[in-house]
């Protein structure tokens, strides 16, 4: 299928991908001088102002997903997948987000937390508990699989590289230098990322103006003309959207707990101050919602692909923008899209780097080795930043390695591959965060307990295909198989805190 870009965009693309490359590096040289040890990486030594941390919040939470990958749902099923993703899943997550983001920093600060493992071991004074998230965190890494591959597409028509090329220069590039970046870094280049992405943003969801010119009905009886299927909420012809469990009530609760990420949940950490909260949360809410409905630019694709093909073939849901962008747009308004696309996933890819990193180099190698490694008179600080740059050479070897299979053969979707992943490591995430933030007598058998359910659950959920009664769900869907695995461990938790939790443990 020939979707390359026109040659003045392609030429183009290569300039403005080395003006991109170069104003990266040079906040990363910057923020490297100020990271002395690896709480510099993890947080930051800079008092950044909340507005920038709230960007850096929106552009770290709004991947390739949100903005390749998504959108490639909506074209294909309409819209069952807008209400899905552009409605219950932002609007439950944005109030997820403002409800634990206190608490969770009222704690987080008071023992000054690094990651999310360690607020989990310090909350409910565990090391083996802090452990076992730490190990869970390497689940995240589908999710860099996904930003690999969304990003891999994109670049590869715009600069008229194969694809196989682009993925091992991104990957080299991008956690190069997040073996320097860090904290102090990522706020800086996350902001300027935000901005990109909401002008990006703005120009994806006006370039569907045409089609609401008779209004939304117009728009509705363009798409019934294409397939009656795609203006009804239900459509049976997916496996993410046949039913309003799947679109409602699985959504509803996977919104809830999506905010239970390292990379998400963690940036209020960055914050100096309590009197900044606020404003950081109102930013990043603002910013966010704006980031979560480009998904309905899917439409628009839609119907510049009727029959869901371009120049012949047929086009992967993976493809769909990334042929969008090339034939809708003249080369220059192209381009500054490809950048809000690469902007979208860079920034959650740093924030993914920056805490599976520092999670597995302070809460996995330093518990299990550190006594091998602290030694008198040794300048401990700079051993354990070489580690943790060790750590990033290793997960992009694997994060690569994972990227080039799912390039070559995804199911469906290079977004179901990160869903089961991601989506295990939130619901055993969500109990002991919730549950921790607002019961003062939670017992550590009971999140842990609740954890190990959720997981085990989630697995059987997915891989067996288990069906929901009275639904027609199945845990194909990662989301159903996410939502139960919450489901279960609320209950479990639920009752072993009933029955046990009058004792204070903490």
């Amino acid at each position: 299928m020939n979707t390359s870009a026109s040659n003045e965009m392609i030429i183009a693309s290569w300039i403005l991908v080395f003006v991109y490359a170069s104003v990266i590096l040079f906040f990363v040289v910057r923020g490297a001088l100020k990271t002395k040890n690896i709480k510099d990486y993890a947080v930051g030594s800079i008092n950044f102002s909340p507005y920038a941390v709230g960007l850096s919040l929106a552009a770290s939470m709004t991947s390739a997903a949100t903005f390749v990958i998504n959108p490639g749902f909506i074209a294909y099923y309409g819209f069952s997948a807008v209400v899905s993703f552009g409605f219950v899943i932002p609007i439950t997550a944005l109030i997820s987000l403002v409800v634990l983001t206190k608490s969770f920093r009222k704690h987080g600060t008071n023992v000054k937390a690094l990651t999310l493992s360690q607020w989990m071991g310090t909350r409910y004074n565990s090391k083996s508990y802090s452990l076992m998230f730490a190990f869970l965190s390497l689940l995240l890494i589908s999710l860099i699989v996904l930003i690999n591959v969304g990003l891999t597409n994109v670049l590869s028509k715009t600069l008229n590289v194969p694809p196989v090329n682009v993925l091992f220069v991104l990957v080299l590039f991008i956690f190069g230098y997040m073996m320097f970046g860090g904290a102090n870094s990522m706020v800086y280049t996350n902001t300027v990322q935000a901005v990109l992405m909401i002008i990006v943003a703005l120009i994806m969801l006006g370039s569907g103006a045409e089609h609401l010119s008779d209004g939304f009905s117009g728009l509705v009886k363009k798409l019934y003309a294409i397939d009656p299927k795609l203006i009804q909420l239900k459509n049976e012809n997916s496996f993410l959207f046949r039913d309003y469990f799947e679109i409602f009530f699985t959504q509803f609760v996977i919104g809830i707990a999506i905010i239970c990420q390292p990379h998400i949940i963690t940036k209020s950490l960055l914050l100096k101050t309590d009197e900044q909260v606020n404003k950081y949360l109102a930013t990043a809410v603002i910013v966010q919602f704006l980031f979560f409905i480009i998904v309905i630019s899917g439409l628009w694709a839609r119907l510049t692909f009727p029959d869901l093909t371009f120049n012949g073939a047929t086009l992967k849901v993976d493809q769909v923008i990334s042929a969008y962008v090339i034939k809708k747009f003249n080369w220059f308004i192209g381009l500054i899209l490809v950048m809000g696309f690469l902007s979208a996933g860079i920034s959650t890819l740093e924030g993914l780097i920056q805490s599976i990193s520092t999670t597995i180099t302070s809460d996995l190698i330093k518990p299990l080795f550190g006594k091998y490694i602290d030694k008198e008179n040794s300048n401990n600080d700079k051993k354990y930043i070489i580690i943790n740059r060790i750590v990033i050479a290793i997960v992009g070897i694997i994060a690569g390695y994972l990227s080039y299979q799912q390039l070559l053969y995804p199911k469906l979707s290079v977004g179901i591959f990160a869903q089961n992943g991601t989506y295990a490591f939130f619901a055993a995430a969500f109990v002991p965060i919730a549950f921790g933030m607002f019961l003062k007598n939670i017992k550590k058998q009971t999140v842990i307990i609740s954890s190990v359910t959720a997981i085990i659950v989630h697995f059987i959920f997915y891989y067996g295909q288990i069906k929901v009664p009275f639904t027609q769900a199945t845990g194909e869907n990662p989301g159903v198989a996410a939502a139960m695995a919450i489901l279960s461990s609320v209950i479990i938790a639920s009752v072993l805190h009933f029955i046990n939790g009058e004792k204070n443990e903490n």
